[in-house]
């Protein structure tokens, strides 16, 4: 019962890491980018909601509400404004400014907060858990983290198959100049792409700090498991994001409970095996479309 509540666990973790990793896996498939500040963008998240939720009566919830929106829209502005004068210079150039603006939030936010940690206050979630017998105790908080996972993945999956928007989304990720001799404009469809971004990883950040306290150091912490989970999933593919953070939660709940310094060792190992024989990762891209 050991061993398999582990694997519950890891399961559940797995989701709070796909739902990092789904924005960043969204901007790669898109614009074949990688944004260095992904991971710190979460902690300018939930650093807001902290501020939102302590200094109005909105609460947490009412700070989530606010704040992944308002983020979504940020995102847009961010990549018309940084990263798509980046794109045009060259891939280099889009890692560069993404690693400067990673380098500005955890400066910015240690001037502004302090070094201190932070936790956001989700109410009765933070101790509410289902018991499902045999020892095995699930936390409301990470079902719901679970759920939120598979909910944003799957209106990802659909945006992008059913609606107009979404096909160009995948016309301009393909050809952006074929996209264009039929009317599309990549720079808007991309600031689509990273409005989605920044909207999921928001999300992403407010749940782990209900779940975790959070500092302003942290985010190349978020954005290293967040990679890993794309690159276990496939590159690009939305499903291969959801089981590559399944798996990278599952090394690291059974790692620990084999001995707790291999937390961190045991997913760090399974991403560099599949890096070594599959490199394509679990669910390559081509097999979601």
């Amino acid at each position: 019962m050991i061993w398999l509540n582990a694997i519950v666990q890891g399961l559940l973790l797995g989701g709070l890491y796909a739902l990092f990793a789904c924005g960043l896996s969204l901007m790669f498939g898109v614009m074949r980018i990688v944004n260095l500040a992904h991971g710190d963008f979460a902690v300018l998240a939930a650093f807001l909601a902290y501020s939102v939720a302590t200094a109005t009566p909105l609460g947490t919830l009412g700070a989530t509400l606010v704040i992944v929106p308002a983020f979504a829209v940020f995102g847009y502005f961010v990549q018309r404004g940084l990263i798509q004068r980046a794109l045009a210079v060259g891939p280099l150039s889009t890692l560069l400014a993404t690693f400067g603006l990673s380098i500005v939030i955890q400066n910015a936010l240690q001037q502004a907060y302090s070094a201190d940690t932070k936790a956001l206050n989700p109410g009765s979630l933070v101790s509410a858990s289902l018991h499902l017998g045999g020892g095995i105790d699930v936390a409301y908080l990470a079902l719901i983290t679970f759920g939120l996972a598979v909910l944003v993945l799957v209106g990802l999956q659909l945006f992008l198959k059913i609606t107009r928007t979404g096909r160009m989304l995948r016309a301009a990720a393909d050809d952006s100049g074929a996209a264009a001799l039929v009317g599309a404009d990549s720079r808007h469809l991309y600031g689509i792409a990273t409005a989605l971004a920044f909207g999921t990883v928001a999300l992403a950040g407010l749940m782990f700090a209900m779940r975790s306290s959070f500092d302003p150091s942290i985010g190349p912490t978020r954005l290293l498991f967040a990679f890993e989970a794309v690159v276990i999933g496939g590159l690009g593919s939305l499903w291969g994001t959801l089981a590559g953070g399944m798996v990278l939660g599952l090394a690291q709940t059974l790692g620990a409970q084999y001995d707790p310094a291999f937390t961190l060792l045991a997913g760090h190992l399974v991403f560099l095996a599949v890096l070594a024989f599959r490199p394509q990762g679990l669910i390559p891209a081509r097999s979601t479309q």
